[in-house]
């Protein structure tokens, strides 16, 4: 009743203050790359913009209205912090005060109807759709459902409006047509307006660290140079060309959207490389798991130069359904056909992984199963040598962050470098 209340209350003041000061709205959603691409997109408009980005991952019905109010830290359970966010509110609509040019928003859908909720509270000049896959099948059932629903953040843009589509993804360019805005897709394959091609990692010699990930992007003829320092996955390419589509509808040209995507750093727990003990690195992607993400984790983990040994921890990837064990016996043949050297799991759900592993012929002595994260932080602890690449990875339930708090070379860096890492997850 009370949170019924707080939201009606929340999504009046959103679309007061939207209603006076009309910014453009980018919205961004899909199964996997929301919060990667709302980062480059945001990267690319503020370097002439006045740009507001949703605050961490306040993407659904609370945390969207709080971004559009400008408030960067949700009050929880304190009344006296919901009053001040209400006074906040009024205190824009009421009067006249700086506002942002362009809102980037980020919009999840946990259950059907989320993304239909959040259009309606806040209809975009822009559109997004990153990729269609398998993520909270638990809700959805199928991928059609899912589907249906993360389509609307293109089929309800108005003709004047832009949808910016992943080529890559079969099931978004098979709802395209649902749009009636213009559109500018964006990929690896030929065909795509933006082309990444030519895609290196640059390391620097005698660093664990790699330096960062280069590719071309190619555009109406023209081919431009784009560096980002920081990354290691291919994973990153497709959020900076949405980035870079992004800049060309509102007038900025790739070469200055190149520029500024140098500005990006990896986020917290999402493929960002980190310095481990006893001079090891660890690939830090611990913000959420689902199956399109685990399997280009490993593909990255596959890739990378290792001294010693490349190990892939993986703990449960949540909700999905009936779907589960499918998806974690697939991640578990991925391992081994990749020719990983060691496979730690956690959890329930990871158990099938470890099971398909085995059955795809990786040795017995090569894989080590737990209930939890901490018993398997510990296990890895002693079982790292210098010169391990580790990858860490995991739904936000199975709190695999925990494992790379446990192995990561400065621990006390883990409240600027890890995610979760406030008063309210510590305590879980």
């Amino acid at each position: 009743m009370l949170l019924n209340l707080l939201n009606s209350i929340l999504r009046k003041l959103a679309k007061g203050v939207l209603n006076k000061y009309h910014p453009d709205i980018f919205g961004i959603t899909g199964s996997i790359g929301k919060s990667s691409t709302k980062e480059a997109v945001f990267c690319v408009l503020s370097s002439r913009f006045n740009v507001r980005a949703n605050y961490k991952n306040y993407n659904n019905e609370i945390g969207v209205p709080l971004t559009i109010l400008g408030v960067v830290k949700s009050p929880g359970r304190s009344v006296l912090g919901w009053v001040k966010v209400i006074s906040r509110g009024l205190s824009l609509i009421w009067f006249r005060s700086s506002y942002p040019d362009i809102l980037v928003l980020e919009m999840g859908a946990d259950k059907p109807g989320d993304i239909q909720y959040l259009v309606e509270l806040a209809p975009c000049k822009v559109g997004i759709l990153t990729y269609i896959s398998l993520a909270h099948t638990e809700l959805f059932k199928t991928l059609k459902r899912i589907a249906q629903e993360k389509r609307i953040i293109i089929s309800h843009l108005k003709r004047d409006g832009f949808a910016i589509l992943n080529y890559d993804s079969p099931l978004v360019m098979e709802n395209a047509g649902v749009t009636r805005a213009e559109t500018i897709t964006y990929g690896f394959k030929e065909g795509a307006d933006l082309r990444a091609t030519d895609v290196n990692v640059i390391s620097e010699s005698g660093s664990l660290i790699p330096f960062g990930l280069n590719f071309k992007v190619n555009y109406k003829g023209s081919s431009v140079p784009v560096f980002l320092p920081g990354f290691i996955s291919r994973a990153a390419i497709p959020a900076a060309l949405a980035g870079l589509a992004a800049g060309l509808i509102n007038g900025i040209n790739l070469v200055e959207g190149a520029e500024a995507l140098k500005k990006c750093a990896p986020m917290p727990g999402h493929m960002r490389p980190i310095l481990g003990i006893k001079k090891t690195l660890i690939i830090d992607d611990t913000y959420n798991s689902s199956p399109e993400p685990a399997r280009s984790a490993i593909e990255t983990l596959a890739s990378l130069p290792a001294k010693a040994h490349r190990i892939a921890v993986l703990g449960d990837m949540l909700e999905l359904g009936q779907e589960t064990e499918s998806a974690h016996r697939e991640i578990g043949f991925r391992v081994a056909e990749h020719g990983l050297d060691f496979l730690i799991t956690v959890g329930e759900a990871s158990k099938h992984t470890a099971e398909a592993a085995r059955e795809a012929g990786l040795d017995e002595n090569k894989i080590a199963s737990f209930a939890k994260s901490s018993e398997a932080g510990k296990f890895l602890q002693e079982k790292m040598r210098e010169g391990d690449v580790v990858l860490v990875k995991g739904s936000q339930g199975s709190r695999m962050e925990k494992i790379v708090k446990e192995i990561m070379a400065e621990p006390l860096e883990a409240e600027k470098l890890l995610v979760r890492q406030d008063k309210y997850w510590l305590m879980r």
